[in-house]
């Protein structure tokens, strides 16, 4: 009797509290398909791939806001609600965006572009578009556990006015200098560009679909098995990339496991040649496609020169490692940096916005590094008392005495006098005042100009105090 009562008040309890820690998690969306463009022909399939994805999240257990051929201040009004919504439902949610449509970078730096948009120049395209940092920036502005960025933007230019002076694709975004908990997915890798498709939806969102659906697998794989489907599709033409700083465990279908994430190991080019050697060319294909680490790649690449994948996989190589590079420039954003890719990259894609830009810097001063000191002291920051002038030497003072005039021809004479003996008593420790005659009188005259006292350090002028260079990147 007794174990059927506590049976009975175990139960709802133990209900209760799995009903509580199921729905702690809280997984939000926000999908954008991008179609009915009005100065550049219209895509017909990121609605659809919006749709798809919306259906897919919503099976995943996630609450989808899906939106439609926005305008620049309707991505913005979307976002920022979105932000607020993640925001209200605590730090233990989950946010992710979707994004189907045109993008382009410019001047290193990657743009959503909106339907309205209608640039006549590329200086145009950071007024009239978003930019992905902002989404990044709104998504990290809110409290939330995790940041998933999903882009299948790297369709072509659809400017042909500035084609020729930006860069095709996208720029690299690594995640792992960003917040924490941010995983991001590109349906192609840095550079490149990604097909609308000849179905109803892109390569990219097909095979995500299909991955996202297969049960209890880590997010990781979801996206090595899209990167390995859209390659297959495309006949090696196009290969996803992604970027993680994620610590902790995330599966589109079943529960996370609990605990840190495990680094994965990296493999020399001589482990990789070995791994691969041997092996149909197909069957290597896929396992370097999965991997998407230059070490992969480049023993594939020499393995297998003579087939078509093997020409496809240099090209990845080599577009990779320029897009490194080229992000490598962006971020130091000097003259010095992007004269050394060009150096390195003489002839790409991006030659002429890395030629502008350093143009554009080269009278930009270079910012100076602390000065060591020598014995162990501690550097210091030159910038903070440099460029100055040192203060001009104080002009000599000529002491002048002048007598003061007197009544008395002679002086008095000065009487040394023992102070008064005084018995201690409740006056014991009054003040006892003597009054004393003034010594004559000292007055300088300044032999040269006169000068004001303070302190004779100029801030402003030319240099780094007030306005004569311009600070920050070197962007109009």
């Amino acid at each position: 009797m007794f174990r059927h009562a506590l049976f009975h008040l175990v139960l709802p309890a133990a209900l209760l509290l799995g009903a509580h820690s199921a729905s702690a998690e809280s997984r939000l969306a926000l999908v954008i398909g991008q179609s009915a463009y009005k100065s550049v022909p219209a895509l017909p399939n990121p609605i659809n791939d919006a749709k798809a994805v919306s259906q897919m999240l919503i099976d995943s257990g996630f609450e989808v806001s899906t939106v439609s051929d926005l305008s620049q201040s309707q991505i913005r009004d979307q976002l920022s609600a979105f932000a607020g919504k993640v925001a209200s439902k605590g730090g233990d949610s989950i946010a992710l965006v979707y994004y189907a449509g045109h993008g382009v970078q410019i001047d290193g730096e990657n743009f959503l572009v909106p339907v309205d948009i209608d640039p006549k120049r590329e200086s145009d395209i950071p007024i009239q578009a978003v930019r992905l940092n902002d989404v990044l920036n709104t998504l990290t502005s809110a409290p939330s556990k995790m940041r998933i960025l999903l882009l299948d933007a790297c369709r072509n230019n659809p400017f042909p006015g500035i084609s020729k002076s930006a860069g095709g694709g996208l720029a690299i975004i690594d995640a792992k200098i960003g917040a924490p908990n941010t995983f991001l997915s590109f349906s192609t890798s840095p550079g490149a560009v990604a097909e609308d498709g000849t179905g109803s939806n892109s390569p990219y969102t097909t095979a995500l679909i299909a991955a996202a659906k297969e049960t209890n697998i880590p997010i990781e794989e979801t996206f090595k098995r899209t990167r390995v489907s859209v390659n297959k599709a495309t006949d090696g033409r196009q290969t996803p990339w992604d970027s993680s700083s994620l610590t902790e465990d995330f599966r589109f279908s079943g529960a996370p496991v609990a605990g840190p994430k495990l680094a994965a190991t990296k493999k020399t080019v001589e482990e990789w040649t070995r791994e691969l050697k041997g092996k149909p060319v197909e069957a290597a294909n896929e396992i370097i496609v999965a991997d998407g680490t230059d070490e992969s790649y480049e023993a594939f690449a020499n393995l297998y020169a003579q087939t078509p994948l093997g020409a496809l996989a240099r090209d990845w190589l080599n577009r990779h490692k320029r897009m490194v590079a080229w992000n490598n420039a962006v971020i130091a954003n000097t003259a010095a940096g992007y004269r050394a890719f060009l150096t390195s990259f003489p002839d790409s894609d991006l030659t002429p916005t890395a030629r502008t830009m350093e143009e554009r810097l080269r009278n930009r001063p270079e910012i100076i590094p602390a000065v060591a000191v020598s014995g162990g002291a501690t550097a210091q920051n030159v910038a903070l008392t440099c460029p100055c002038t040192p203060p001009a030497s104080a002009p000599q003072l000529k002491k002048n005495i002048a007598p003061i005039k007197r009544v008395d021809p002679d002086p008095p004479r000065r009487v040394e006098r023992a102070p008064p003996k005084r018995a201690r008593g409740p006056d014991y420790y009054d003040d006892e005042v003597v009054y004393r005659r003034p010594p004559p009188r000292e007055v300088y005259e300044p032999v040269g100009p006169p000068v004001g006292v303070g302190i004779g350090i100029g801030i402003g002028g030319g240099g780094y105090g007030g306005g004569g260079h311009q600070g920050g990147r070197g962007r109009y």
